[in-house]
């Protein structure tokens, strides 16, 4: 068992740290709003810290998930950022969607430091959070991804690295680019149904199964022709991780072309009042347009 830190303590980090803590781990979390980490303390055991250098202290890994470059920059950099108190050989395991070039700018402020940076997105949402089923896709050096692999298995079901400093998070853009086709053509076709006078939880009982069928399909097709769109993974946050894909197009030419139409459609929904509301509420922009 290791000395963990734990920092963010978000929808998703809040279950990650708890499985660490459930899994025999020394863990030490820290929140920006200490009242979160009180309460997981409370619920799980373990400790916490007012800053996330004081978190780091002795610990083994330094897990983070919190919510952009610049949070990502704030809970690592500075006096009271992780690297100025984790010691040499230590690793430093980041969870969070941001951009790989803010990931290969920690890479190499933590190689100057002794210490060890790799990053780690995930996908599966809260849900898979909660449970423990998280598929995690991962960048940095080989030998420090060996040693946190083993860590991450406390909440990951998937873990694969993909590649130097980096590959993480250009693998969770694929993951985000998929996604928003996916849940656009999810939309069109039960707002199609709708439309058409058709019975679409019926409907996508015949069709689930074909070449059609997909994870959005059978987990939030009822949901969404339900207008229900409490699933964690909010608009917000989905816009978020599009501009990063977006922007990092434009640097290596990829062309998204339906990625940036759904990023925009994604927009309308924000202005229909849904930035809170979660990915699969594309439908509730079509519906609203009669």
């Amino acid at each position: 068992m290791a000395k963990v830190a734990f920092l963010g303590l978000g929808v998703m980090g809040y279950p990650m740290a708890g499985h660490l803590q459930a899994k025999g781990h020394e863990v030490t979390v820290y929140n920006r709003t200490a009242a979160k980490a009180e309460a997981w303390v409370k619920e799980h055991g373990g400790a916490s810290a007012p800053t996330p250098r004081e978190a780091a202290l002795g610990a083994e890994f330094v897990m983070a998930c919190v919510g952009n470059d610049d949070d990502l920059r704030s809970v690592c950099q500075g006096p009271d950022g992780a690297f100025a108190g984790m010691e040499p050989n230590t690793i430093f395991v980041d969870h969070t969607t941001v951009s790989a070039a803010v990931t290969r700018e920690l890479y190499e402020d933590s190689a100057a430091k002794g210490v060890s940076f790799v990053d780690a997105p995930v996908s599966g949402g809260q849900a898979g959070a909660e449970n423990g089923v998280l598929s995690i896709m991962c960048g940095g050096d080989e030998d420090k991804f060996a040693a946190a692999e083993p860590i991450m298995q406390a909440y990951g079901k998937s873990i694969k690295r993909l590649g130097e400093s980096g590959a993480g998070q250009l693998t969770k853009m694929v993951n985000q680019i998929c996604i928003a086709g996916l849940v656009q053509g999810l939309a069109e076709g039960l707002h199609f149904a709708q439309k058409a006078g058709l019975d679409g939880k019926a409907v996508v009982e015949v069709i689930q199964g074909g070449a059609a069928g997909s994870w959005q399909m059978v987990n939030r097709h009822e949901t969404m022709l339900d207008d229900f769109f409490e699933y964690g993974f909010a608009v917000d946050w989905m816009r978020k991780d599009l501009g990063i894909c977006l922007q990092t197009a434009n640097e290596n030419g990829a062309s998204l072309p339906v990625t940036a139409l759904v990023d925009q459609f994604y927009k309308d929904v924000q202005k229909l009042g849904g930035g809170r509301w979660d990915t699969s509420s594309l439908i509730k922009r079509l519906n609203a347009m009669g």
